[in-house]
């Protein structure tokens, strides 16, 4: 009787399914975004302020006509065709994607957050392409912000982590080949070192 535990295989998603799984990211991220947002306009006043877990959380209904931190409020249509552009090469860029779980999650987060705000650049007051963005996560000593925002934030966070780890959008990770033609000073380098032990 063989003593042999046999693991089960991980399999990767193929790449349909991977899109697939991405764009029902993004779907849930847009929705939850918008429907707490359309919650926080109907049921708060500007400017009110709601304890969830005091000191550490609050809702506070806020307008930003900027960027983050309400900085550049005098240039919201500039906000708006920099989110048109990042979607559009988000969208392209995923062409590429291959059978990797964490790079569907990461994309689609990131383009559900990043047309959740768009959303509301485009068709909230005072105008189109120059709307305010709904804010309402309040935490002591930062930004107050929302849902969008937090997919935005920890999608990026995923994707630098992927390419720190060497793993592709096509689901491939990066090979000791790869790494030396992407650095060929030090390849060279290495063959002058051996040609002078010869």
């Amino acid at each position: 009787m063989s003593s042999h535990t046999e693991h089960p295989v991980r399999r990767s998603p193929s790449r349909r399914t991977a899109v697939t799984a991405a764009a029902l990211i993004a779907l849930f991220a847009w929705v939850l975004d918008q429907a707490t947002k359309t919650w926080v306009v109907s049921t708060m006043a500007l400017g009110e302020r709601i304890d969830v877990l005091p000191p550490v959380l609050y809702w506070q209904y806020h307008l930003n006509p900027g960027a983050a931190f309400s900085m550049g409020t005098d240039h919201t249509w500039l906000f708006t065709v920099i989110m048109v552009v990042v979607l559009a090469y988000v969208v392209w860029r995923a062409r590429h994607l291959g059978g990797s779980w964490r790079w569907a999650a990461a994309l689609g987060g990131l383009v559900g957050g990043v047309c959740g705000n768009l959303t509301d650049r485009l068709f909230r007051p005072p105008g189109f392409g120059l709307g305010e963005v709904v804010d309402f996560i309040a935490v002591p000593r930062f930004a107050i912000f929302n849902v969008a925002d937090s997919f935005i934030v920890c999608s990026m966070i995923v994707i630098c982590l992927l390419m720190l780890i060497g793993l592709h959008l096509d689901g491939t990770r990066v090979t000791s080949s790869e790494s030396s033609h992407d650095d060929p000073e030090g390849h060279e380098q290495e063959d002058r070192e051996q040609e002078e032990l010869r």
